[in-house]
């Protein structure tokens, strides 16, 4: 079967930071996670926005928590898309989240309609890899063309983060292998990735300032200067942080493509807190 825009439609989950997917492109949907301070639920980024969250978050008396959708939200996006003979459905890591089992349960009902991939990461990464599916479908592509893209984006793609705190991974129990610096971080910031889906810790530095330099050393070791490399930036309440990779990518690697510059919604958002910044990349 030959794949296109036309005939495949692809299923994000919130947690991919990128909410005005379905505006930007027909054939794409996005299913919302729900975070709760207290007795209130709201739906990710449909019933609370990041500016509201964050501002939100100074203020409450305990931390928000999360929940993944239920296998039913994700069988309405399945049948908005009823025209559509494929869907692909990315999910954030399934280390992190339930997310990809509701996806998934709800896909066993279509039989091989709708096929549910575990990217093993998150935010802006999940974006990038949606946007490298639809320049396939755009010029007709085939399910083994996408295993295989999305095989070496797993392989390939890079992804470097920093955090003010790691309380909020802590708490939310998505730390990873990061545990042992729980507690230990005053005046030290951690330099993290994901890895087979869970959080990895890389390098603990102090400052401000070091972070930003050991993103370059990562960026620079891991990439060429070619036309195709493709950039991602999210950052939650750190638009400076934000403004210096941005610099950084057009310095050092004057060619890339910052295909996705977000802000990390109210779930991740959750997770991460407030100071965190994310760089991701991946050459296609």
């Amino acid at each position: 079967m030959e794949l296109s825009a036309e005939n495949t439609a692809i299923v994000l989950d919130s947690t991919a930071d990128f909410p005005d997917a379905s505006e930007r492109f027909s054939n794409w949907r996005v299913v919302p996670l729900y975070v709760r301070f207290g007795a209130d639920s709201y739906r990710d980024y449909v019933e609370i926005g990041p500016a509201e969250f964050y501002e939100r978050l100074r203020t409450a008396e305990d931390l928000p928590t999360t929940s993944q959708p239920t296998p039913r939200d994700f069988q309405a996006a399945y049948d908005e898309l009823a025209g559509y003979e494929r869907i692909f459905a990315l999910s954030v890591s399934a280390r992190l989240s339930g997310t990809y089992e509701s996806a998934r349960q709800a896909a066993s009902e279509t039989g091989d309609r709708v096929r549910v991939i575990d990217t093993e990461t998150a935010s802006a990464a999940i974006a990038m890899l949606a946007l490298a599916v639809q320049r396939r479908l755009e010029r007709g592509t085939t399910d083994e063309e996408i295993d295989e893209l999305v095989e070496r984006f797993k392989r390939e793609s890079g992804l470097v983060f920093t955090l003010d705190t790691l309380e909020f991974l802590a708490r939310g129990g998505r730390i990873g292998r990061a545990a042992g610096w729980a507690g230990q971080l005053l005046h030290i910031k951690p330099i993290l990735t994901l890895e087979d889906g869970e959080v990895l810790p890389l390098k603990r530095v102090r400052g401000n300032r070091k972070p930003i330099q050991e993103f370059a050393e990562a960026f620079r070791a891991r990439t060429g200067d070619e036309p195709g490399l493709r950039v991602g930036i999210a950052h939650a309440e750190a638009e400076e942080r934000m403004a210096a990779l941005e610099k950084l990518v057009r310095d050092l690697r004057p060619n890339a493509e910052i295909e996705v510059a977000t802000t990390l919604g109210p779930v991740v958002g959750t997770h991460a807190g407030p100071g965190t910044v994310g760089l991701f990349w991946f050459q296609d």
